[in-house]
C-alpha cells in the first residue's frame, strides 16, 4: 500500500509526540510506502490530482528523499493531517483532495466531513450525552444561560488545544463585557457549556477507529487551571473506558463510518461528550507509553483490513 500524509512541515514535528508521526512509522513497519507533503504542495491539472511530494523513511526518524511530483491516484491512501486552524488555506486543501477523492482515492478524513464536521458544533448531533450547551452569538442569550447554569465555559468555534477556552461564573461583574468581547461585539457565535467540576479529574481522550474506540487516555489539568489539554500543561494518565463512555462511542459510531471519519478523537469530562476532534486528532503516543499498546500499529491494521 501507498500512503501519503498531508501535515505541517516534517522539521516541524516531534516523533516522541506527534500522532502523524506514530501513524506513519506504523506504515512503514507493516511495509507501506510512506510520502508526505504540506497542503501547498497540493496540485490539480484539471481534473488530474498531483502534489509534489517527498518520500519519507521513518526509521530512525526522519530521511526524506528528494520532491517528486506524484499523481494522487497512484496513492491507495491519502491522510489529511494538517493541524488546524481549519482556516481558507485548509479548506481549498480538502477540496484539491476531492479531486484525488473523485478519481477513487480513499482521502482520511473525508474531505467534505472535515468542512462539515466543526470540532465544536459537529457534537451537537449528539447533545444527550453532552453537558448542557448553547451556541450564540447574542450577548442577553449566553448571559442568560451563564445565569441559568451558574457558572460555564466559553468556547470559540475555531479553537484548538484549549486556547481561548474561558470559565466564568454567573455574577463576575465583567461578563456583559466579556461576552461582547469574545464574540467580538456580536459579530461571531461561541459555545457556552455547563462547567462540570469533575473536569479536575481529568477529561478522557477517546480515539476512534473506524468508529470503534482503540485507546484512551486521561488528561489532568494543572493545579489551578481547569483545562486539561495536552499543549496547556495537561498531564496524561493510563485508564480505562466506563461503560457510559462506551455507550457515547456506539451513538457516534454509525456516524463516524457513514460519513467516512475513520480517525477521530473525542474527548469526555465526568461522562459527558464535550467535543469530536476530526482533523488531526492526538493522543496516539501517550496511549502507547501509557497504555501499552500498539495503537499506530492497530489503526494501520485496521485501515488495511477495511480499504
Amino acid at each position: 500500500m501507498r500512503q501519503l500524509f498531508v501535515l505541517d512541515p516534517l522539521r516541524q514535528i516531534n516523533p516522541l509526540k506527534d500522532s502523524s508521526a506514530a501513524l506513519m512509522q506504523a506504515a512503514q513497519r507493516a511495509g507501506d510506502e510512506v510520502w508526505a507533503c504540506t497542503p501547498a504542495d497540493l496540485i490539480a491539472r484539471g481534473d488530474e490530482p498531483l502534489a509534489m511530494a517527498l518520500p519519507v523513511t521513518t526509521e530512525p526518524w526522519i530521511t526524506i528523499g528528494a520532491s517528486e511530483r506524484q499523481c494522487l491516484t497512484g496513492f491507495d491512501v491519502i491522510w489529511m493531517r494538517k493541524d488546524p486552524p481549519v482556516d481558507e488555506a485548509y479548506l481549498y486543501a480538502t477540496h484539491l483532495l476531492e479531486v484525488a477523492e473523485r478519481a477513487g482515492v480513499r482521502v482520511l478524513n473525508r474531505p467534505s466531513a472535515l468542512r462539515a464536521w466543526n470540532e465544536k458544533l459537529g457534537a451537537l448531533r449528539f447533545c444527550r450525552w453532552m453537558a448542557p450547551t448553547t451556541v450564540s452569538g447574542r450577548v442577553a442569550e449566553l448571559k442568560a444561560f451563564a445565569q441559568e447554569q451558574g457558572e460555564v465555559v466559553l468556547k470559540p468555534l475555531g479553537g484548538r488545544a484549549g486556547l481561548g477556552v474561558i470559565r466564568v461564573n454567573a455574577e463576575a461583574p465583567g461578563l456583559k463585557a466579556l461576552l461582547e468581547l469574545v464574540t467580538e461585539q456580536e459579530r461571531l457565535p461561541v459555545m457556552a457549556q455547563a462547567f462540570l467540576p469533575a473536569v479536575t479529574d481529568g477529561d478522557k481522550r477517546i480515539l476512534l477507529v473506524d468508529g470503534e474506540p482503540l485507546g484512551a487516555v486521561n488528561r489532568r489539568p494543572l493545579a489551578g487551571e481547569f483545562r486539561s489539554n495536552l499543549a496547556v500543561g495537561g498531564q496524561a494518565e493510563a485508564t480505562e473506558l466506563t461503560d457510559r463512555e462506551r455507550q457515547i462511542c456506539a451513538a457516534l459510531a454509525p456516524a463516524l463510518r457513514a460519513e467516512g471519519l475513520f480517525f477521530v478523537g473525542i474527548d469526555v469530562i465526568a461522562g459527558m461528550l464535550s467535543e469530536i476532534n476530526v482533523t488531526s486528532p492526538t493522543g496516539v503516543r501517550e496511549v502507547e507509553r501509557l497504555m501499552q499498546q500498539p495503537l499506530a500499529d492497530q489503526t494501520i491494521e485496521r485501515l488495511h483490513s477495511v480499504f
